[in-house]
C-alpha cells in the first residue's frame, strides 16, 4: 500500500468516529389529539383545520398531499440511493484482496519441485522465480485495490451522511402526518358532534319548500364528512408507510457504517500486515535458496569425493592386471600351438587324399588305353580297309 493511500486511510478515521458515534432520533408514536396537545402543536393543527373547506370537494381530496408528496420524493431517493450506491463493489474488492492473497500455493513455494515436462516445454519460470513474479504481481493488485477501497470508503461516508438527512427529513413529515391526521380526526369530531345535528336539526325545522334544499346540503355534508374520514384513513397508511421507512433507513447506515468500519480497519490495519507477510515471505525464500545452494555445493563435494576414490580403485585394479600380465599371454600361446597342429594335420590328411587320387586315376588310365588298344586292333583284322587307317593312330601297334 503506498505513503498516500495509508496518510488518506488515517484521515479518514476520524471523520468515520465521527458519523458512526451520530444517534439519531426516534419517531414518536402515538397521534397527538388536539385536547392533548400543548399550545405550539395545537396551533399547527388548528393550522390545518383550517385548511379543510366542507363545501370544497378538492380541499378534501388535497388534504395532507403536500406531506404525502414529500414522502414519495423520499422513497424515491430511497430507491435511486440504493440502486446507485457501490456497496456492492466494495465487498467485492474485499473479497477481491482476501482471495488475492489466498492465490499463493504452497506447493508453488517449494523450490525442490521438479519442473514437469509441460512447464519446461513451454518454458515456465522455475518455482521460485514464478513465486517473486507472484509477489510483485500482487504488490501491484494490493496497491490498486486499496486504492479503490479508499474510493468506496469516501463514498460510503458521503452517502451516511445524506441518509442522516434523509432520516431527519423523512422524522420531519411523520410529524407532520401526524398534525394533518389530528386535524382531520378533530374537524370529523366537530362533524359528527356539531355541524351535521345542527344541519339535521335546521332540516327538521325547515319550512317544506326548503326541506329539499337542506336535505341535498345535509347529504352533501355527510358525504363530505365520508370523503374526510377516508382521507384521514389513507394519512394513516401513509404515516405507517413512512414510520417503516425510518428503520430502513437505519437499517442502510448500519451496514454502511460496519462496511466502512471494515474497510478503514483492512486499509490502516490488515493491509500492512499483509504485506509484512508477504515480504517475510520472500525473504524466507530466498534464505530456503541459498540453503538450498549450500547443500547442493555440498553434496557436488562428497559425491566428487566418493567418485574419485571410485576411479582410483578401478585404475588401481587395471594397472596391477597389466603389470602381472606376461608379453604374450599362455592361453594365446596355447591356441596359437593348437592351430599350428591343426594346420599340419590338415595338410597331410589333404596330400594323402591328392596321392590317393592319383594312384586311382593311374590305374584308370592304364584300363582305358588297353581297351583302347583292343578295340583298334579288332578293327584292323577287318577287310574293309578301315582299321588301316584307323590303326595307324594307335602308338607301338
Amino acid at each position: 500500500m503506498s505513503d498516500t493511500i495509508r496518510e488518506q486511510a488515517a484521515k479518514a478515521l476520524s471523520e468515520v468516529e465521527q458519523v458512526t458515534a451520530v444517534i439519531l432520533p426516534e419517531p414518536v408514536g402515538e397521534v397527538v389529539p388536539l385536547e392533548s396537545a400543548d399550545a405550539p402543536v395545537a396551533a399547527e393543527i388548528r393550522k390545518r383545520i383550517d385548511e379543510i373547506d366542507m363545501g370544497d370537494t378538492t380541499s378534501i381530496i388535497e388534504f395532507g398531499s403536500s406531506a404525502q408528496a414529500e414522502l414519495q420524493q423520499i422513497s424515491q431517493s430511497m430507491l435511486a440511493d440504493v440502486r446507485n450506491k457501490d456497496v456492492g463493489p466494495a465487498g467485492d474488492s474485499l473479497r477481491n484482496i482476501v482471495t488475492t492473497i489466498r492465490g499463493f500455493s504452497i506447493s508453488e513455494l517449494d523450490v525442490r519441485r521438479e519442473r514437469s515436462w509441460w512447464e519446461k516445454l513451454t518454458g515456465k519460470a522455475a518455482p521460485f522465480a514464478k513465486f517473486l513474479a507472484r509477489y510483485e504481481d500482487v504488490q501491484g493488485q494490493i496497491d490498486k485495490i486499496t486504492d479503490n477501497l479508499l474510493t468506496h470508503e469516501h463514498k460510503l461516508l458521503k452517502d451516511i451522511k445524506s441518509l442522516d438527512k434523509l432520516y431527519e427529513k423523512t422524522l420531519d413529515f411523520y410529524d407532520e402526518l401526524a398534525l394533518y391526521i389530528a386535524a382531520g380526526e378533530e374537524k370529523l369530531k366537530e362533524l359528527d358532534g356539531r355541524d351535521i345535528p345542527t344541519k339535521e336539526a335546521e332540516l327538521k325545522s325547515a319550512a317544506p319548500d326548503q326541506q329539499v334544499i337542506m336535505a341535498q346540503e345535509l347529504r352533501d355534508l355527510r358525504a363530505a364528512r365520508d370523503d374526510l374520514e377516508r382521507r384521514v384513513h389513507d394519512l394513516k397508511l401513509t404515516r405507517q408507510v413512512t414510520m417503516q421507512s425510518l428503520p430502513s433507513i437505519r437499517l442502510v447506515q448500519e451496514n454502511d457504517k460496519s462496511l466502512v468500519n471494515k474497510i478503514n480497519s483492512t486499509l490502516v490495519n490488515t493491509v500492512p500486515l499483509w504485506e509484512t507477510q508477504l515480504a517475510q515471505a520472500v525473504t524466507i525464500q530466498r534464505s530456503r535458496e541459498a540453503a538450498e545452494a549450500v547443500r547442493a555445493a555440498n553434496d557436488l563435494t562428497n559425491e566428487l569425493l566418493t567418485a574419485n576414490a571410485e576411479n582410483l580403485q578401478q585404475a588401481n585394479r587395471i594397472v596391477r592386471q597389466e603389470m602381472e600380465r606376461g608379453v604374450f599371454d599362455i592361453e594365446a600361446v596355447k591356441s596359437a600351438n593348437e592351430t599350428l597342429i591343426a594346420t599340419i594335420n590338415e595338410s597331410l590328411a589333404i596330400a594323402d587324399e591328392g596321392k590317393a587320387r592319383r594312384a586311382a586315376a593311374e590305374i584308370e588310365l592304364k584300363k582305358m588305353e588297353a581297351d583302347l588298344r583292343d578295340t583298334l586292333a579288332s578293327a584292323k583284322a577287318r577287310k574293309d580297309g578301315v582299321g588301316d587307317n584307323a590303326g595307324t593312330a594307335v602308338p607301338g601297334a
